[in-house]
C-alpha cells in the first residue's frame, strides 16, 4: 500500500486508510498524507489528486490555531513526500475515536430513531436529520480495522477502557476544540456539524492531538449561509462520493468497491480544496 520512495533510513512501519507512519532516525514519526480516500471502513481504487496535501496543510493550519498539545515536531520533510508529510512525536494513542457532534445526523440521527439517544445521552423528542443540538454531544466510538464498521460506545463504556480521568480529560478537550473550531470557522463562513479527533499520550504523560484534525475526511463542514433549520446544507467533505456509492455498489455483498467516475473524483477534489482555500484566508 505504501509505495514512497524515502531514504534508508525510514522504515516503514504502517499504512492506514489514508495515512502512512514510518520511523525516523532520531526515533520520532514520518506521517504521510496519501491520496486515497475510504468510505464505509473500505479505501476505494480510486485516489483524490492532490488530497493528501490539502489534508496535511489543513492539519496544519488547525495544529496552529488551537490550544491543546498537538503531535506536530516540524515540517521539514523529505523531498519525495514534501508538502503531504510531517514529523510527529511518537505516542500511546488511545484505542478509542473522539467523536463531537453540534447537529442530529449521519449515525447518531440513526440510533436516535431507534431510542431517541445516542451514545447513551438522552436527547429531546421530535428532533429530526439535521436538527441542531442544544449544546455539542461527545459520542465516543471504538476503531475498525478495514472493512468492519467503528462501533460507537457509551461514555461509560470509554471509561471503561481508558479508566474515568482519562475519559473524562479526553471528553473535555474534544468538546473545547469543536468549540474552539466552531468560533473559528465562523469567519470562513463556515458551521462545523460535526468531528472526529485521536488522541495519544506523550512521554511526559500529556494527552496529545494526533493524526489528522478537523479535515473533511474527519469533519462535516457546511455553509453557514446554505443552513436552515432542521435541514443540513451540502456538506464540504466525501458525501458526494458516499452518495455515488450508495447508488452504484452494494455494501454489504462482499464486494470490493468499484472505481470513481472522473466526475465524482473531480467534484470531491474541488469541495476539499474549497475547504483549504477559506480557511487560508483567515
Amino acid at each position: 500500500m505504501s509505495n514512497w520512495q524515502l531514504p534508508e533510513d525510514f522504515r516503514h512501519l504502517h499504512s492506514g486508510k489514508v495515512r502512512d507512519l514510518y520511523e525516523t532516525a532520531t526515533d520520532t514519526l514520518l506521517m504521510v498524507a496519501s491520496d486515497r480516500i475510504s468510505a464505509f471502513d473500505f479505501i476505494l481504487p480510486t485516489i483524490i489528486p492532490n488530497k493528501g496535501k490539502i489534508l496535511t496543510e489543513i492539519s496544519l493550519f488547525w495544529f496552529n490555531r488551537l490550544a491543546v498539545p498537538n503531535h506536530l515536531i516540524s515540517t521539514i520533510v523529505p523531498s519525495e513526500v514534501a508538502g503531504r508529510a510531517i514529523e510527529v512525536k511518537k505516542l500511546k494513542m488511545l484505542p478509542i475515536e473522539c467523536v463531537v457532534r453540534g447537529y442530529l445526523t449521519g449515525s447518531a440521527w440513526l440510533e436516535y430513531q431507534v431510542n431517541q439517544s445516542v451514545c447513551g445521552i438522552k436527547l429531546p423528542p421530535g428532533l429530526v436529520n439535521g436538527s441542531k443540538l442544544a449544546a455539542p454531544i461527545y459520542t465516543p466510538a471504538t476503531k475498525a480495522q478495514q472493512g468492519d464498521h467503528d462501533e460507537n460506545i457509551s461514555f461509560d463504556q470509554s471509561v471503561e477502557i481508558l479508566g474515568n480521568e482519562l475519559a473524562t480529560q479526553v471528553m473535555e478537550i474534544s468538546i473545547s476544540i469543536f468549540n474552539q473550531a466552531q468560533q473559528i470557522l465562523k469567519g470562513a463562513g463556515f458551521t462545523l456539524i460535526d468531528t472526529k479527533f485521536e488522541f495519544g499520550v506523550d512521554a511526559a504523560g500529556v494527552l496529545t492531538l494526533a493524526d489528522e484534525a478537523l479535515t473533511p475526511d474527519s469533519s462535516r463542514y457546511c455553509n453557514t449561509a446554505e443552513m436552515a433549520p432542521d435541514n443540513l446544507a451540502p456538506s464540504f467533505d466525501k458525501q458526494l462520493v458516499r452518495n455515488w456509492l450508495l447508488e452504484n455498489w452494494d455494501k454489504d455483498a462482499g464486494t470490493q468497491p468499484p472505481e470513481l467516475p472522473a466526475e465524482i473524483v473531480k467534484l470531491t477534489q474541488a469541495r476539499y480544496q474549497e475547504v483549504l482555500d477559506r480557511l487560508k484566508q483567515l
